[in-house]
């Protein structure tokens, strides 16, 4: 009895679940008709669905784009106004380059045709290597003498001599080796004369050309010169007062000078201007001696220079005595060396080259 109690519950369930689906479906609208629909309609039912869910995907993907492509726009067309800027700086600079260029090419034709020039003068000086070794030290040859001749500038010919040798050296040819051998009979010449401080010695006229300006005159010190009155006693006496004054004009009453002494001109402003600019000739002139080693000229100047500086100059203040001792060192110095002759090397060098081209032809 138990067990047979419980079915009649089983079956109630099982029509319950029907008939509220049943009522559900009878209050829906949507349902009842999906019920009624058969399979071919719920087919187009669902193409329509999707068809319409792929347009609205499409539309809004469409929208994007648009979207995407008006930004795009936008940013190229910044781009593009960036570049036209970059453009037009481009065009400047290009011009900028073109006339340069056409300068450069200017120049390079320009030295294209002086290259030419060259060329051809090297060319026609010499015809071989050795033509042209033999007339570059001959040149070279030529301004060592000129230097030692006109200038009597030791260094500068020796320096030239080197050179000469030096170019011989690399030219390697046991041919020349007499000629490298005259050559250096006259450097060995130039090397044993004494040196003369050329530079030393036109730095001291230089500063004494600067010292004349503060030099004072002797007129000047002489002016300045004043005797001063002894001081009044305050205690002497009336008597004792009149007998001082009478004494100081009786000194200069007389007076006693010794007339084989020569009297010390006196000069007006602008003749102590003249001879402050003689007295800068006169050192000047002095260094031109010195250059051109003209010792006899330049012992003169200084001797005339150091008589203006006695005769015109306070000698016995510190600038005077100075200036006087200096004119004196430089008058002991000597500037003038015998020169040797530096001749047989260049006319080596000129039979050598003689020879050559004869052998040539």
């Amino acid at each position: 009895m138990s067990d047979q109690a419980p079915l009649p519950k089983n079956n109630e369930a099982g029509t319950a679940a029907p008939a509220a689906a049943a009522r559900a479906a009878h209050h829906n609208p949507l349902l009842q008709a999906l019920a009624h629909m058969n399979l071919t309609q719920l087919t187009l039912l669902v193409l329509v669905l999707v068809f319409l869910w792929q347009w609205f995907d499409a539309q809004h993907q469409l929208n994007q784009m648009q979207q995407t492509l008006a930004q795009r726009l936008a940013e190229i067309d910044g781009s593009n106004k960036a570049n036209q800027t970059l453009a037009m700086q481009n065009q400047e600079v290009v011009r900028e380059l073109g006339g340069k260029l056409s300068l450069l090419e200017s120049k390079y034709a320009e030295t294209q045709n002086q290259r030419a020039a060259l060329e051809s003068m090297y060319q026609d000086l010499s015809s071989s290597r050795d033509q042209m070794v033999l007339a570059e030290v001959e040149q070279l040859l030529l301004i060592a003498g000129q230097q030692l001749q006109l200038a009597a500038n030791v260094k500068a010919a020796l320096i030239a001599l080197q050179q000469a040798e030096s170019r011989l050296q690399r030219a390697d040819r046991a041919a020349l080796g007499g000629l490298r051998t005259s050559i250096g009979r006259d450097m060995d010449k130039l090397r044993v004369l004494p040196d003369v401080d050329v530079a030393g010695i036109n730095s001291r006229l230089d500063n004494l050309i600067a010292m004349v300006e503060a030099l004072p005159l002797a007129q000047d010190m002489h002016t300045a010169e004043t005797v001063a009155a002894p001081a009044v006693q305050s205690s002497e006496g009336g008597w004792q007062k009149l007998l001082r004054e009478i004494w100081q004009e009786a000194r200069h009453l007389v007076r006693i000078e010794n007339t084989q002494k020569s009297e010390m001109p006196l000069l007006s402003p602008t003749q102590a201007f003249f001879l402050r600019e003689n007295l800068k000739l006169r050192l000047l002139s002095a260094r031109l001696a010195l250059l051109s080693r003209d010792e006899a000229s330049f012992k003169r100047d200084m001797k005339i220079s150091q008589e203006w500086a006695r005769l015109y100059f306070d000698v016995k203040s510190a600038a005077g005595t100075q200036f006087v001792s200096t004119l004196q060192k430089l008058n002991a110095s000597s500037i003038s060396i015998e020169l040797p002759d530096i001749s047989g090397s260049l006319e080596a060098v000129r039979h050598y080259r003689a020879a050559h081209e004869k052998g040539a032809r």
